[in-house]
């Protein structure tokens, strides 16, 4: 997707050098890839540099200060006089997780007059934003509108699907969407363009990455799935035996087109993916310095060849510094993405990076280690599910070769297992459909909580929890409960228990 945009953005330069064109994004590491690959692209149409007065390569929020600092919606507020909200500010408002969609939401109530700025603006990793960033983008253009917007479902790190683009951009004083889906008319641009061949995970890779990330295989049942069935032909699975019909058994496969086979070959398909138990968190960290000797001195790779990824962002700090300092110890020198350096920079010049899973959206590496993977099984809250499952799918994907796969403790002894049967089907899903009813029920179980809810629930479930243990203690009786609870009670578990 980021390529696809690059290309884009070095396109609509080369033929329309006057226009204002912006490049927007929520991982910030992907700022100096995208200096990189435009700046190729349009070397290649013009045989000149960009002119980087024209081409923003900008922050989704930003704040006041140099032209580094800017952003989108920051500076969407300055030009229509609108109240601007810091990421400090907006979270004590809203909460950390609805800090930057309120944010967004609030601004475009608040706007009152038009003042477009770009000519064209392009969103990558677009799943990531809530429909109010994509309205600002939208309002920040000059008539025609041209948004262009890449995403991916199974990235979406806060596990909601964009809404169609009839309901993302409103409707006009007559009632009617402003923008709409329409078919595909030759000899005019698609609005709508399914990428479905995969030149960087291999067959294997991608096809592993879809079943943990849906969880297919998983014992306890389907985690999440496709609302339409269709789209799995259109991300480039066919149908082997079977039908996609509710509670029917499928079998899908990656095609030939979809899934070129010389990205598998000649490798043992074995090797390009492999789960690791590790006795510990300390004998991770071992088994990983070995793996990565091996690599540099025996496999030739160099250090830029390799990430290291922690699912988990609010431990990769801690959890990573043991396995840096023992990499240190041999001569290899590493960094931490975004706090050992500017928070724009993924990469330096022979360091390995060690990244959690948000700076390591949109990147990529021939050789990708994921650490603490037993932190992606679901032994949590069910609304943790899905999100988890993301975090992986999302790790496994950064690899454009190999990926090794390392955790400890009982939780990977079942992420283990799930790949085993994943390697036993010849790298293709079986399972069954789900019913409507079926995928209902997995929408609602899994479906995600912000931490404020959370938190609710929490309250009320010790407080059930308290009132079931006076019950069963016998110090308070059922017929002390309010008349008809107890009948109420008995017609809601029947169904859902």
């Amino acid at each position: 997707k980021t390529i696809v945009l690059a290309l884009k953005v070095a396109y609509l330069h080369a033929k329309n050098p006057l226009w204002d064109i912006a490049v927007t994004f929520n991982t910030r590491s992907l700022k100096a890839q995208f200096e990189k690959l435009i700046t190729t692209f349009v070397l290649q149409q013009t045989n000149a540099e960009p002119d980087w007065d024209k081409i923003s390569i900008i922050n989704a929020w930003g704040a006041p200060g140099s032209r580094e600092r800017s952003g989108i919606y920051y500076q969407f507020c300055v030009a229509h006089d609108i109240e601007y909200y810091d990421f400090q500010t907006a979270k004590g408002k809203w909460g950390w997780d609805t800090a930057f969609s309120n944010s967004c939401t609030q601004a475009i109530a608040q706007q009152k007059t038009s003042n477009p700025k770009f000519d064209a603006i392009l969103v990558d990793e677009a799943q990531d934003f809530t429909p109010a960033f994509l309205r600002i983008c939208y309002e920040f253009l000059r008539e025609p509108k041209r948004l262009v917007y890449a995403y991916d479902e199974l990235q979406n790190l806060g596990s909601e699907s964009l809404p169609p683009m009839e309901e993302i951009f409103g409707t006009d004083q007559d009632g009617k969407p402003r923008v709409t889906n329409g078919p595909n008319r030759p000899g005019e641009a698609r609005q709508d363009i399914i990428l479905d061949v995969c030149y960087r995970n291999s067959r294997p890779v991608l096809t592993t990455a879809h079943a943990l990330g849906f969880g297919l295989y998983r014992d306890q049942g389907i985690v999440q799935l496709f609302d339409d069935a269709n789209l799995w032909n259109e991300v480039g699975y066919e149908i082997v035996s079977g039908n996609t019909q509710p509670g029917s058994d499928v079998r899908l496969r990656r095609s030939s087109k979809s899934s070129p086979s010389f990205l598998e070959e000649p490798a043992e398909v074995d090797k390009l993916i492999d789960f690791i138990q590790c006795h510990s968190a300390e004998n991770q960290a071992e088994n990983l310095v070995k793996l990565i000797k091996d690599d540099l001195k025996q496999q030739e790779l160099t250090p830029n060849d390799i990430i290291v990824i922690n699912p988990d962002p609010l431990t990769t700090k801690r959890q990573t510094g043991p396995i840096r300092d023992l990499l240190d110890k041999h001569g290899i020198q590493s960094l931490l993405a975004g706090v050992d350096c500017h928070q724009d920079i993924f990469r330096q010049s022979n360091k390995i990076t060690f990244t959690g899973i948000y700076r390591a959206k949109g990147n990529e590496s021939p050789m990708v280690y994921i650490i603490n993977a037993q932190d992606c099984f679901s032994h949590i809250l069910p609304n943790e599910r899905a999100k988890i499952r993301n975090r992986l799918f999302t790790a496994i994907t950064r690899s454009k070769g190999w990926v090794r796969i390392l955790g400890h403790g009982t939780a990977m002894d079942d992420l283990i297992a799930e790949f085993e049967k994943i390697k036993k089907n010849d790298y293709e899903l079986a399972f069954t459909y789900p019913t409507d009813k079926e995928r209902e029920q997995i929408k609602l179980i899994n479906r995600a909580i912000s931490r404020e809810q959370r938190g609710k629930i929490d309250q009320k479930t010790f407080n059930l929890e308290q009132t079931l243990a006076s019950i069963e203690s016998g110090e308070i009786h059922l017929e002390d409960l309010p008349e008809g609870i107890v009948e109420r009670l008995k017609n809601i578990l029947p169904d859902n228990a």
